[in-house]
This record gives C-alpha cells, sequence and structure tokens, in this order.
C-alpha cells in the first residue's frame, strides 16, 4: 500500500449518525488530507496512520451553532473558546456586525479562528448596538445588500432585532435584501402595542426563520396552552423556527406545552454569550440533551445540529460525513444517569440522558480531546519531551532540558 492510500486519522467503532446521508449505525470514519475518506465498517486499522478506538461513542458531523455572539460588546467569549470544546466546528455570528462593522469582525475574528466563523449581517448598519438598532434610519437595506454581495461567503443570511418601536420597518427591510441577495432571514420578536407576532411570521418567506421559539416573552398559546393556529400555518408556509437558547430565551415551561403539539425546531442553537454560557449553560450539547430530554429524538437533535442549519445557509457541503467533504466532526457520548439542566429562567429540569462531547475534529485535525483518546499513555514512553512533534520540535528549538 502506497502512501497516498494511508488514512491520516481512523475512528473506529463508533455509532455514525449523518443525517444527511441516512446513516444511523456503526461504522468506521477515515480521513485523509483534511476530508473524509471513508465511512464504511471493517476499515483496517494497519491503513491508518493514527487509530482511535471510539466504541460506544457517537460521530457526528462537527456541529453547527445557527445563533451565536463573538464581536464588540459580545466578544466575551471567543469562537475558539466556546465551540472547540463542544464538538462545534462552525458558529454563525447572528447580527453582531453590520454594514458598517463587518471588515472589522472579518478582520479581528473570522480571520483569527480555528472555528468556521460565518455571519448573518445586521440589518441596523452599526451592528449589534443597542441605541442604533432603535432608529429607523440604520435600518436600511441597501447598505446591507452590498456588503453580503461583498462577503458573500463569509455572510449568510440577514439578522433583525431587538427593533422596540413600533411597526415591522426592521423586519421589512431585512427581507427586502434577503430578496436582493438570495440569503434567509433570521428574527426575533419584541412586544410592541402596534407589533404582533402573527403579523411579524406574515411578512417573512419561507426559509426564513424565528430564533428565541421557546422564549416565555413570545405569545404562541392561548389561556389553555393550545398553541396557536397561525403558528402552524407559518409552519406549513414554510417557516423555520430556531431554538436561540440564549440568557432569556429558553423557558422549559413553554418548550414542554409545545413540543407535544408538534412545534419543533428546526435547528438548533445557543445565542451563547456570557450571560448564557455559565449556569444556564447555552453550548451546543446542553441545548441538545435538554431537547432530548423534554422529549426529541437524539438522531432529531443532530440534524436540527448538523444537516439542518447547513441547509438553511444554503451550505449543503457542511454538516455531513459525505466522503470528500471537510472532516467536520464531533464525537459525542450519551451518558445515562441522573442529570439536571436549567433554563433561562433558573428553573431546573431533571433528566436522565446527557450529552458531552468527547473529541473534535476540524480539517481532519483533532482539536480537542477531552480524555487523551488519541494519546499514547505516559508509561512505557521513556524520557519524552513531548509525544507530539509539533510541540517537541518547539521544545528543541527554546533550548528546553527537563534535567
Amino acid at each position: 500500500m502506497g502512501n497516498s492510500d494511508t488514512y491520516d486519522l481512523l475512528l473506529k467503532g463508533g455509532h455514525v449518525i449523518d443525517p444527511a446521508n441516512g446513516i444511523d449505525e456503526q461504522r468506521d470514519v477515515a480521513i485523509r488530507s483534511g476530508k473524509i475518506a471513508a465511512v464504511a465498517t471493517g476499515v483496517q486499522e494497519s491503513m491508518a496512520n493514527n487509530v482511535v478506538d471510539v466504541t460506544g461513542l457517537h460521530i457526528t458531523p462537527g456541529l453547527i451553532d445557527l445563533h451565536t455572539h463573538h464581536f464588540g460588546a459580545h466578544a466575551e467569549i471567543p469562537p475558539d473558546v466556546y465551540a472547540i470544546p463542544e464538538g462545534v466546528t462552525t458558529v454563525v455570528d447572528a447580527g453582531t456586525s453590520g454594514a458598517e462593522s463587518f471588515e472589522d469582525f472579518k478582520a479581528t475574528v473570522i480571520d483569527k479562528a480555528e472555528t468556521r466563523v460565518l455571519a448573518l449581517l445586521n440589518i441596523c448598519r452599526s451592528g449589534m448596538i443597542s441605541h442604533a438598532e432603535q432608529d429607523v434610519t440604520q435600518l436600511q437595506a441597501a447598505p446591507c445588500t452590498v456588503v453580503i454581495n461583498e462577503y458573500t461567503d463569509h455572510i449568510v443570511g440577514i439578522k433583525a432585532a431587538h427593533f422596540d418601536g413600533p411597526g415591522y420597518f426592521g423586519i421589512e427591510s431585512a427581507v427586502e435584501a434577503g430578496i436582493a441577495t438570495d440569503k434567509p432571514v433570521m428574527i426575533d420578536y419584541h412586544r410592541h402595542p402596534e407589533r404582533n407576532y402573527r403579523g411579524l411570521l406574515d411578512r417573512l418567506r419561507p426559509g426564513d426563520t424565528h430564533t428565541h421559539m421557546y422564549g416565555r416573552h413570545t405569545p404562541q398559546m392561548d389561556a389553555d396552552g393550545k398553541i396557536y393556529d397561525f403558528l402552524l400555518s407559518a409552519r406549513e408556509r414554510g417557516i423555520q423556527f430556531d431554538v436561540g437558547h440564549g440568557g432569556f430565551s429558553f423557558w422549559f415551561s413553554t418548550a414542554s406545552k409545545l413540543i407535544p403539539q408538534g412545534h419543533v425546531p428546526t435547528t438548533i442553537s445557543t445565542d451563547v454569550h456570557a450571560g448564557s454560557f455559565y449556569i444556564r449553560r447555552a453550548t451546543m450539547p446542553a441545548v441538545m440533551s435538554k431537547l432530548i430530554n423534554l422529549g426529541i429524538s437524539l438522531v432529531d437533535v443532530v440534524e436540527m445540529s448538523t444537516s439542518a442549519p447547513a441547509a438553511w445557509m444554503k451550505r449543503p457541503e457542511f454538516g455531513n460525513l459525505s466522503v470528500g467533504a471537510v472532516a467536520d466532526i464531533a464525537v459525542l457520548e450519551l451518558e445515562f444517569g441522573e442529570f439536571g439542566f436549567v433554563d433561562s429562567g433558573m428553573a431546573r429540569l431533571k433528566g436522565d440522558q446527557r450529552l458531552t462531547c468527547q473529541m473534535t475534529v476540524r480539517n481532519g485535525a483533532i482539536v480537542w480531546d477531552l480524555n487523551g483518546l488519541s494519546r499514547p499513555d505516559y508509561e512505557g514512553q521513556g524520557d519524552y519531551v513531548s509525544l507530539d512533534r509539533d510541540m517537541s520540535d518547539l521544545l528543541d528549538w527554546t533550548g528546553y532540558d527537563n534535567s
């Protein structure tokens, strides 16, 4: 076997969940030159330079978090600090930057991250700045359209949010920009006497999405807890719905009533920032775990976190383990036991299943390995400096001496 036939990495014995390709069974995943080279049973270990036994774990496409914040006043948690340990290989910064600030965002965040960082451009040209988002002169389609057309590979949609005034001008401007650029729109809902939730959904196109779908402030049910017909009609029309957990947008008391009535997410996202990251645990595995314990299947939450957001972004090359695709992979463990989860209202849900990320592969390289599954035991290694070639070379170059 020539070197060209050798795999760089083989994940052996895991249970592959790849909704885009209809796979839900035990298979091996082989990687060569940063790409998926094989997804098959019985791949020989001798064919790989590095073999990792992931028996008992789930291999999925790298998770896609469709709603995060990593720029400006919301830059407390950099993409790599959040994403890599959670199996997330793609984050979509949802409206933190606008037409006037996107180039700065690209230079300081997108271009420097190991994680793939994409963006929803805020219809507010200044970006996510509270006073600017209330100025209707800032909410114009034209500047947004120009920047999207220039950076169409990095900008995958438009965000309209946080406008507290009357009417639907910001939403309508975002949709106008979406039509001009063939990009989807993500919106949230803020109450106002001259604006209602039904009117907001009516202004969206099929494929546009409402984030924060389980927020208690959004009027979705009557006094008896029955879902409103207009919401079901919106789903039938092709309007999509995103979790967007955040600090103030996910209540167990809301989700537990809506999920049994069929109001389930199209996509799962975290709205991660300092206010949602810690006690509320708005991370992808944690939010997926919450939904599993509310009755959504493991396969469905994986789809909502991989191929579904890729489809929403119109980027089908992501969110799958197809041969030839970029080797972005999450290795997840589904634990069974007694666990607790916290929502935005700081209430607890007791659950018996929890997802944790054991390993993250980005562009074919292992960038997170919680339990060192890919590393040899130290015993028997002799007087090693580093078993990582790159680090060993660095230590030699710096003149490190462990004597």
